[in-house]
């Protein structure tokens, strides 16, 4: 698991390169330069908070999935777990978060097949919130995209097979004939059965509501920037194109969105009406506070939490010694 997470970020680090490089070759570097010595660098702070407050409010939906599923857990070790996660950020449609299973395993023993569950209800609630601000925005302004609809009608018929038990039971039945899926079908029953809880009605709506709210403060960080470099575009504007933008990118599979999301940001502004090395700067500064602060502060309490598990094991090992 750590050594994909070693060549997931030395990918995704390089993606980053080429795409900031070509930025450069495509528009001009020193007026790209000349752009960010116009931002007023004392926003990077606020620009920062939005974007914890993101993670703090999905935060509360992670601790809401594993009281679900009645996963007795002490509030710290969940938080030091929740936010190891963010080092995944940059994997394909931020799936590579299943290392918070791996970590639950871990510590407190609970099986990946139980609480990957919990990865996949985040990420379907992220998506369906992201799709919500998303069509809110195209339809104001009527920008009416294929991408979105498509999106948006795939998990809702996804979490209506999944809601629906026969359908499911049906489909697993069918999946155990497939070889290679025909000795993971324990594990394939079990992460239904967390799913099932996970996508009842109930828990869906409240979680798409906090979602919702968890990404429009990153979306209100991407307006602030705008606000910035004195573009007057509304806060609906700015909610649209992040949360398209940030769709697009994770329906490309590619680590983190990384070219799609960039590309969508800029060519958007860009057709707004906004310079090219404005647009472009904006699109950096707000990769850089969502997508590789959110990398940072994971990879930072990742690296105390093993640590610290790593101390807490041998110590057990010496005692028994």
């Amino acid at each position: 698991m750590f050594e994909k997470l070693k060549k997931n970020l030395v990918i995704s680090l390089l993606l980053t390169a080429i795409i900031f490089f070509l930025f450069g070759v495509l528009t001009d570097f020193n007026s790209i330069i000349n752009s960010f010595k116009k931002f007023n660098w004392f926003l990077l702070p606020v620009l920062l908070f939005f974007s914890l407050g993101n993670y703090f409010i999905r935060f509360i939906k992670w601790e809401f999935y594993l009281r679900l599923l009645k996963i007795k857990i002490a509030r710290l070790l969940s938080a030091k777990i929740f936010f190891s996660g963010l080092a995944m950020s940059a994997s394909p449609a931020k799936m590579g978060e299943v290392l918070k299973s791996f970590l639950l395993k871990e510590t407190i023993n609970e099986p990946i097949s139980k609480t990957a569950s919990i990865i996949f209800a985040e990420r379907l609630t992220d998506f369906l919130s992201l799709t919500f601000l998303a069509i809110i925005g195209g339809l104001y302004f009527h920008y009416n995209s294929v991408l979105i609809y498509f999106v948006g009608s795939f998990f809702i018929i996804l979490i209506v097979v999944i809601s629906n038990r026969v359908i499911a039971e049906y489909l697993i039945m069918l999946s155990a004939k497939i070889p290679f899926i025909k000795n993971q079908i324990s594990n394939i029953k079990k992460l239904y059965e967390s799913a099932y809880i996970l996508l009842q009605p109930k828990a869906i709506f409240s979680m798409l509501g906090v979602s919702i709210v968890s990404w429009f403060f990153e979306c209100f960080g991407f307006y602030l920037i705008l606000f910035n470099f004195e573009q007057s575009f509304s806060i609906l504007w700015s909610t649209f194109v992040y949360a398209f933008s940030i769709i697009a990118g994770a329906v490309s599979m590619l680590p983190g969105g990384l070219g799609i999301t960039e590309g969508s940001l800029s060519l958007i502004l860009i057709k707004g009406g906004i310079p090219n090395e404005t647009a472009i700067a904006t699109t950096i500064i707000i990769r850089m506070v969502t997508l590789w602060f959110a990398v940072t502060l994971g990879l930072i309490v990742l690296f105390f939490l093993r640590r610290e598990y790593n101390n807490s094991l041998n110590k057990t090992r010496s005692n028994n010694g």
